[in-house]
């Protein structure tokens, strides 16, 4: 039945049949609207806002169902607000907003619960059960609702009314409470709300769950506590905390005997006083001692004596190390200047080179050639900077950071402190490792290096610190500039030959149990591991193989029964033990070819010969470079191309060529990534000698940066590309006249071996790169260019373009007489 009636609308509060409710109200509509109600017949729609924040809401703004409720008491209240007492009659639904000028007048559907007889249906009476048994559980577990209330519900037949007051009663969500009131059907309304209350339930027992376990602990923490104090209680009359007065006498001696600064000194005097008031069994307590035990444990003072003997010292370093003679002199020198100056700051060396070449174990010799304690940190992957100062005391768990934890292994202030892979260290939010490295590596701020545990001063200045880095540019500049770097190169094969046969073979021999058996491995099988079994700039692969052969022989030894007195391996027995080969190394080709130029490439495994070949075809001047190419060597190539165009009436060339050809450059070996401008002169040569068709001589390998003005520019790493070239039976090696410098620091032999070419410009690399032109090539203008001619622009390339022509008749004279045999 449809009726008009005011609307009063709630705010998180949802009002069902036969409840009871007092509110508050003080908008202006919402009093005006119990106003027309008092004045009418005292019913009033409650309907519940969608948006409780909302202080003026809209008809859209309200829940299409509500109750309509009759006001029982109404009270005006001093502030000008209304306490009203409303009780829930039956749900309605909102038909129409007739006014919601002064109030929401609308026109509403009163919803009726049909009479239903739980006799007549036993699956509702049941249901019925259920609901009125799971609320009396829910009363026992929430005590906000009182008990008598489940009395009440039990003796309530009408399962309508039974459904609404449970719901009015029970913490649902808003929401839920709205669904409830919304569901007409009688049935559907007691399963919606058992369910609901079966949730609730659950919730509310876990709650309790937790509750009980809190109080549980609470009782044993306050148990504990009591039973502590009673124990201190008991020692105390009994005077057994005579330990604890050892314990701390002890600690009182131990700081007068130590030798320490004074800043150190009083800390220490001042912690013990503050211990000496705690209990033992305290938290704090353990923290106070722990910190006293370890700035006690650190060698404030201890320090081991120096060798001063140069000679002995230098006999030390050459037992375990082949060559590394940058850092064994500089190691001598610093003995030198000790035992010439009382004091002096321990020098902070940093060993850069490629992995193997020996940086960590010359660490360890220095440590024994100096008769110092030696210490190892490893910083690869250290991120935080805590690792290195340490952590405050504050934290639980606070300990001292890696350089002071150090220090207390080793046991003296002057150890060889060797910082391993300096340049792994990365940063987060937690701290840059590298910024604090700065303080300690600083020779003129290392002798008040303060850790965040000990808060005291102390002096780094004796220690003798190394670091070790595969490469520099992941090291930032400030650290970089408070260390002196000293790079270490890659073996050559012949230190690799003598360091396998002075010290691999022998240490191999002896770890591999064939010590009393007299093993020979000749020069041809330690060529063999090494140029087909490893690719390394260093000798840790080698001593693998070298390992992996004696293993071996070892199985071979006991299978015979141990009567075989001597072993000989050569490269023949080395490929029966290790099966095939592994590696190859590029070698230079047997003719010389078009378009194909023998660059050399640096690498971390040392140096490698890289041929660079270019192909021309018919086109429109487009440039394609393959080989896994980086930005710098695809720029270098950019370059190169430029200067060719630049070149093209000096070289002979038709100024326009480039409209009608494409140009391909390619570098072998398409899974290696590959980059730098040290490939500019190769590239140069490669596309000269395929747009000419001039042939460049095989057994010369080349290296350079160049410049649009046709300038060669230094490059680094010339060592190991020379070794590269060396390797692979190269005669000539042009490389920039800058790098002329470097000689010194290549093998004696190879130097002799090789003819090495110290270009200015790309003019002379072409010069000695390109082999003699044939007879038949028209080419005046580069006939002239190799001979060293002055070349002019104005000489004719025409003939240039009758040679190409000439030659493409006899190509199609051939194909024709192809077709004709076919």
């Amino acid at each position: 039945m449809s009726r008009k009636i005011p609307l009063l609308p709630l705010r998180e509060l949802i009002v069902f049949p036969h409840e009871v409710v007092p509110l508050f109200v003080g908008r202006e509509k919402s009093i005006n609207a119990l106003e027309e109600a008092m004045a009418d017949d005292r019913h009033i729609l409650l309907c519940a806002q969608k948006k409780a924040k909302v202080n003026d809401p809209k008809p859209e703004g309200i829940h299409a169902f509500g109750t309509i409720g009759t006001i029982i008491q109404l009270l005006r209240l001093p502030d000008g607000t209304v306490k009203v007492l409303v009780e829930g009659k039956t749900r309605a639904r909102i038909e129409e907003y007739i006014d919601t000028s002064k109030f929401f007048l609308v026109e509403a559907e009163s919803i009726e619960s049909p009479k239903i007889d739980p006799d007549d249906d036993p699956e509702l009476a049941a249901l019925m059960r259920s609901v009125q048994t799971t609320f009396e559980n829910y009363v026992k577990l929430n005590k906000r609702v009182p008990p008598e209330l489940a009395v009440s519900v039990q003796s309530i037949d009408n399962p309508s009314r039974l459904a609404d007051t449970i719901a009015a009663h029970v913490n649902f969500k808003l929401t839920a409470k709205q669904e409830l009131l919304e569901t007409e059907s009688v049935r559907a309304r007691l399963e919606k709300l058992y369910e609901l209350m079966q949730n609730e339930i659950e919730i509310l027992q876990v709650e309790k769950k937790i509750r009980t376990r809190v109080k549980k602990q609470m009782e044993k923490n306050q148990k504990e506590y009591y039973l502590n104090e009673q124990m201190q209680a008991i020692q105390k009359e009994l005077g057994s905390q005579d330990e604890f007065k050892n314990e701390l006498a002890e600690l009182e001696d131990r700081i007068r005997r130590k030798r320490m600064s004074k800043e150190a000194t009083e800390r220490l005097k001042k912690e013990l006083r503050k211990l000496k008031m705690m209990s033992p069994m305290s938290a704090e307590a353990t923290v106070v001692r722990n910190y006293i035990d370890t700035v006690l444990a650190l060698p404030w003072q201890d320090r081991t004596d120096d060798k001063l003997e140069i000679d002995e010292a230098e006999k030390i370093l050459d037992e375990d190390h082949y060559g590394l003679e940058k850092p064994k002199q500089r190691i001598l020198e610093y003995l030198a200047v000790q035992k010439l100056v009382k004091k002096i700051r321990g020098p902070i060396l940093c060993l850069v080179g490629p992995p193997g070449v020996g940086k960590t174990s010359l660490a360890k010799s220095v440590a024994r050639a100096t008769g110092r304690k030696f210490v190892r940190v490893s910083l690869g992957g250290v991120r935080d900077e805590a690792e290195i100062r340490g952590h405050r005391r504050t934290y639980i768990g606070a300990m001292p950071g890696k350089i002071i934890q150090g220090l207390r292994r080793a046991g003296s202030t002057n150890p060889v402190f060797l910082l391993d892979e300096i340049d792994k260290m990365s940063m987060d939010f937690r701290g840059d490792p590298s910024s604090a490295m700065l303080e300690v590596l600083d020779p003129e701020q290392n002798s008040t290096f303060v850790d965040h545990f000990l808060d005291l001063d102390y002096d780094l200045s004796e220690i003798l610190f190394l670091c070790t880095a595969n490469s520099l540019h992941t090291i930032p500049l400030p650290l970089k500039d408070r260390m002196e770097i000293i790079e270490l190169t890659g073996y050559t094969d012949e230190d690799k030959l003598k360091i396998a046969k002075q010290y691999l073979v022998p240490k191999q021999t002896e770890l591999n149990g064939l010590g009393s058996v007299e093993v020979s491995m000749s020069d041809g099988a330690v060529k063999e591991l090494i140029h087909h079994y490893t690719k390394e700039a260093g000798v840790r692969s080698l001593e693998r193989e070298v390992s992996s052969v004696l293993r071996k022989l070892a199985r071979d030894y006991v299978l015979e029964g141990k009567k075989k007195k001597a072993f000989k391996v050569d490269a023949k027995g080395v490929q029966k033990l290790l099966g095939p080969r592994k590696f190859r190394y590029n070698k230079a080709e047997d003719k010389d070819m078009l378009g194909m130029v023998n660059g050399l490439a640096y690498t971390t495994l040392g140096g490698d010969l890289l041929p660079v070949e270019t192909t021309i075809t018919s086109g429109k001047g487009k440039v394609t470079l393959t080989g896994k190419l980086g930005d710098v060597i695809k720029e270098s190539a950019t370059a190169a191309v430029t200067y060719v165009r630049a070149r093209s009436l000096a070289l002979g060339l038709d100024p326009d060529f480039y409209e009608h050809v494409d140009f391909h450059v390619h570098f072998p070996e398409g899974a290696v990534p590959k980059d730098g401008p040290s490939a500019g002169v190769t590239i140069t040569t490669c596309l000269v000698s395929a747009l000419l068709r001039a042939r460049v001589r095989r057994d010369v390998a080349m290296t350079g940066e160049i410049n649009l003005r046709g300038k060669v520019l230094p490059i680094g790493g010339l060592k190991e590309k020379v070794l590269a070239a060396y390797r692979a039976d190269i005669k000539t090696v042009i490389c920039p006249k800058e790098n002329e410098k470097d000689l010194h620091d290549i093998p004696k032999n190879v130097v002799r071996a090789i003819d090495f070419k110290f270009a200015e410009n790309i003019d002379q690399v072409l010069r000695w790169a390109l082999a003699e032109l044939p007879e038949d090539h028209p080419n005046s203008q580069l006939r002239k260019f190799l001979a060293g001619e002055d070349v002019t622009p104005e000489d004719d390339w025409r003939s240039v373009r009758e040679w190409m022509r000439e030659r493409d008749r006899k190509r199609r004279e051939e194909q024709e007489k192809g077709r004709e045999v076919h």
